[in-house]
């Protein structure tokens, strides 16, 4: 097992720098709880791609030579022309990480050129914590434990005029691209490139951050060549260029060409083709995204186009105007760096259909986790809480290596500093509350230490643990049941796998009602922080046992041998079941019978992101293996999404099971922990 490694702290000598429109700005708050509703006007300061350079001289080439660096939002660094790294990770301004990089091979003798392109979104989205006004640029370069520059007012700076905005995809996910190869600054990285009359930058006067060294690793970039490349010409004289890169991957589209000054081409991206014309892509997305762009050319030679920000897509689809040409045509895929663990052992035992599935959910943790890892790429590009801790489940188990799992940790403890009990999204400015998620977080602690044994690592975290559980302590009702949740209980997603759950859980309003979903999930927490606490030597949290009896004489109906949504219903679900069914909260053996033929009858198609999860944990904790290969092998669920063309994990079993599907979505890999040998023996929640 790899586990991160302490980095040691740099002590920066630069300081934040930025130009003349950010200066001076004031942070705002951006923080708040989801039932007191911040408006915030995005309007005056947004999608600002900020440039800065640097040049400086050597001597010789360095033995060694380090960058250390960070940006708010984000950054594309680049020495010498050639493209070096980017970030940082989404973060928290309290623990913004920043990227230590070995650049010695970058430089060379005589003149040598930083350049760094910035980007302030400036929308309160899943995506960063933006929109508070702030933006900048911290930076030391060394050489042989000298510096060589830093972050100060010798560097010059320019805004890039050649990104026009036309719009926005998902919730404010990200500004769609008209780039313009004949902007001024197009070629802005080049050693060549005439900055004389760019203004110095400006010092930050209000830079709120604390710098740490980032968490996780910096992104790895892959080329993908077309599976293959169709070619048309239609009647205007326009050429369209259909590339299919054989499977869908996160990244960018790397496309040179060349046409008149002002030629704009259309470049439309898309996850699958349309179904009434095989020749054409659906980039009018079922996830609510028209990925839907333009590129102008320069008209001086064959240009470059230079897409800032990443989508995921599997095809491509360029227009070019009459006298246009194309040239290279490949995706450039971006993750996060991603091994298999030596010595893995599967446990399809030559099933061709397990091994489709396990396929399927490596190629989806290989390419979509990116520097945290967000449940879709497309809509949302959120830092989820309760989907991560299954998806960091799943990376730590296939490559032994934690870094992106105690990402998860560190920041979900640090949001609550933001909001008793945990935001639902990470590492941002969208501020939503998801009752169960939190407590999924503290199953996952445990499980991190199941792991990986560091007991030191588990004791940092268990304050945070107690932190959650006191929090939820204070909607305890005097009957021993939580209610008056002012947080979302989604209990499952979408809400039709709710199976006609008895009780109002409409998001921004109060859950009055204790319900049995809800407080399953908390005496499951309970019953991990326990657990936690005799690891460590410490105190329990609470004594189980009077909670647990105020659980079954709320929720239990003992004739029928199942659990009721609520007090005072008569109506069961197959949600309201399952889950107390996986945290060990049975009341009788004729409950634990009762489950499993509702679980031969239903399986998993009747549930879905949520569910699934626990039940398959069940199953396994209980020895149940051939029930638990029938689940995975089930026609409506991972073989399902495959039978519908899926090359990563979709958000629901199929295309059409919500209205606003993802097609690359990573929690659903999750189905990769129960093939994997290292999955036996770490996942029971006790």
């Amino acid at each position: 097992m790899k586990r991160e490694t302490e980095n040691t702290m740099h002590v920066f000598r630069g300081r934040w720098i930025t130009d003349g429109e950010f200066a001076s700005l004031r942070p705002r708050q951006v923080f708040h709880r989801q039932l007191e509703p911040l408006a915030l006007d995005c309007t005056a300061h947004r999608d600002r791609h900020i440039l800065f350079r640097r040049s400086f001289r050597l001597d010789r080439r360095p033995e060694r030579a380090c960058l250390f660096i960070t940006a708010d939002d984000y950054f594309k660094v680049y020495l010498n022309g050639r493209f070096v790294c980017q970030g940082p990770a989404p973060a928290y301004p309290q623990r913004l990480g920043y990227l230590e990089v070995d650049v010695t091979s970058f430089l060379q003798p005589g003149r040598n050129v930083l350049a760094v392109h910035t980007l302030y979104q400036g929308l309160i989205n899943r995506v960063w914590v933006s929109g508070d006004l702030q933006h900048g640029l911290l930076c030391d370069l060394e050489a042989d434990g000298a510096l060589l520059l830093c972050s100060d007012a010798s560097f010059l700076t320019h805004p890039h005029t050649g990104y026009r905005e036309i719009g926005t995809v998902g919730y404010d996910t990200q500004f769609l691209e008209d780039y313009d190869s004949a902007a001024p600054e197009a070629h802005f990285a080049r050693p060549e490139f005439e900055d004389a009359a760019w203004p110095h930058v400006q010092k930050r006067q209000f830079a709120d951050y604390h710098v740490v060294p980032q968490r996780v690793q910096p992104l790895v970039w892959e080329r993908i060549a077309p599976l293959s490349l169709e070619r048309r010409v239609c009647g205007d004289g326009s050429t369209v260029l259909l590339a299919d890169f054989g499977a869908c991957y996160v990244g960018t589209l790397r496309l040179s060409g060349s046409g008149p000054k002002g030629s704009r081409a259309v470049i439309r991206c898309a996850q699958e083709l349309q179904e009434e014309d095989p020749h054409r892509i659906r980039y009018d997305m079922r996830c609510n995204c028209r990925y839907e762009e333009g590129w102008l050319f320069s008209g001086s030679g064959t240009d470059a186009l230079d897409w800032f920000d990443f989508k995921s897509f599997r095809y491509a689809e360029i227009v070019l105007p009459p006298g246009c040409e194309a040239g290279e045509i490949a995706l450039d895929a971006r993750h996060a760096p991603f091994a298999l663990q030596t010595g893995l052992r599967r446990e399809y035992e030559g099933d061709e259909e397990l091994r489709r599935i396990w396929d399927l959910c490596v190629h989806t943790q290989r390419y979509g986790a990116q520097e945290v890892l967000q449940d879709c790429m497309d809509r949302e590009k959120g830092f989820y809480l309760g989907d991560g801790c299954y998806t960091c489940l799943t990376r730590l188990l296939l490559t032994g290596e934690d870094s992106q799992a105690r990402k998860l940790i560190g920041d979900a403890f640090l949001s609550l500093d933001l909001t008793p009990g945990i935001v639902t999204c990470l590492d941002c400015a969208f501020m939503q509350e998801i009752a169960e998620f939190p407590l999924i977080l503290i199953s996952f602690v445990l499980w991190h230490y199941r792991c990986t044994g560091d007991l030191a690592y588990l004791r940092q975290n268990s304050a945070g643990v107690r932190r959650i559980l006191d929090a939820y302590e204070t909607y305890r009702r005097p009957d021993g049941l939580l209610g008056g949740l002012d947080r979302w209980c989604v209990v499952e997603w979408p809400a039709q796998y709710r199976d006609g759950y008895d009780v109002d859980l409409t998001e921004g309003k109060v859950c009055e009602e204790p319900h049995v979903v809800l407080n399953a999930y908390a005496l499951c927490a309970i019953a991990c922080a326990n657990r936690i606490a005799a690891l460590l030597g410490q105190q329990p949290f609470r004594q189980e046992e009077t909670l647990r009896q105020s659980f079954y004489d709320a929720f239990y109906d003992p004739a029928r041998h199942l659990f009721r949504d609520r007090p005072g219903s008569d109506h069961v679900s197959y949600i309201g079941n399952v889950l107390p069914y996986a945290f060990g909260l049975s009341p009788e053996p004729a409950f634990e019978s009762a489950m499993r033929d509702w679980i031969e009858r239903c399986g998993v198609e009747s549930l879905s992101l949520f569910g699934t999860f626990p039940l398959l944990a069940a199953l396994r904790d209980r020895g149940e293996e051939a029930l638990l290969r029938r689940l995975l092998k089930s026609p409506g669920a991972w073989l399902r999404m495959l039978s519908e063309g899926a090359t990563a994990t979709f958000e629901c079993w199929g295309k059409d099971e919500k209205w606003n599907t993802s097609l690359f979505h990573m929690t659903f890999s999750y189905a990769a922990v129960f093939l994997a040998e290292s999955g036996r023996g770490l996942l029971f929640y006790r």
